[in-house]
């Protein structure tokens, strides 16, 4: 796999590089993961992956080669402020998916103790 940017911009606004790049995966055939290529941006922009979030990776028909869109955030703060929360889950390991999933599930209700009717208090006495 072979991550090339293609463009880079930095958006003092939101403070964050918006890059574009091009990914040729003719050696792995499939396209990459997320987390694959997250990791590659980060090793080629010398920040840590957590600031990192992949919008978009789409394979040309036909080709080895897929073009995508990233962010590259000055702070985890100002990412997790400006970026969407499904792009965020999208970015996230299978196991911090996993985790966060059970972390967010509703309690299971409760059982109720039978209450007695009239036909059950008759059984009994």
């Amino acid at each position: 796999m072979q991550v090339t940017i293609t463009q880079q911009q930095y958006n003092p606004l939101l403070k964050r590089k918006e890059i574009v790049f091009t990914i040729d995966h003719s050696q792995t055939r499939g396209t990459p993961t997320r987390l694959e290529v997250r990791n590659a941006l980060a090793d080629m922009l010398k920040t840590k992956t957590e600031v990192v979030y992949v919008k978009s990776i789409k394979t040309k028909a036909g080709t080895m080669i897929a073009i995508g869109e990233a962010n590259a955030y000055d702070s985890l703060e100002q990412a997790q402020h400006i970026e969407e929360k499904y792009i965020i889950e999208r970015n996230q390991p299978k196991e911090k998916k996993e985790a966060a999933e059970k972390a967010e599930a509703p309690p299971a209700p409760a059982e109720k103790p039978e209450q007695k009717t009239e036909q059950t208090a008759k059984k009994e006495g």
